[in-house]
């Protein structure tokens, strides 16, 4: 497993493997927040929070929920809002840089839909 965290440590995320690329979406929320995405199935996925100190931000289509660390503020990953997906957005920028560096990204234009 590869591990990483927010700034604060608070919220700790785990991912079985480096993802082939990564989504660099353009839409107002993600081009704000900086994030570069690894896309997983949920069940590979570990969000470990002991303090519960995750919050949900829905933003306006209602369609994702970006989650974000209460301490320090770093989105950590979205899931789809409302219902279960079997695939969820892990913010790869929580990891270290070596990790996530040469993947190569591919543009999601979210500011077009």
């Amino acid at each position: 497993m590869i591990e990483g965290h927010c700034h604060c440590r608070a919220v700790r995320v785990a991912v079985p493997v480096r993802p082939e690329t990564l989504g660099d979406c353009n839409c107002s929320l993600c081009s704000r927040l900086g994030t570069l995405w690894g896309y997983y199935p949920s069940s590979e996925v570990s969000i470990t929070d002991p303090e519960r100190k995750l919050v949900g931000y829905v933003q306006g289509d209602r369609t994702l929920t970006m989650h974000h660390c209460g301490v320090c503020g770093c989105i950590t990953h979205w899931s789809p809002a409302g219902h279960s997906s079997p695939r969820m957005g892990v913010n790869m920028r929580v990891f270290d840089r070596s990790v996530w560096e040469d993947i190569p990204h591919r543009l999601i234009d979210g500011a077009s839909w």
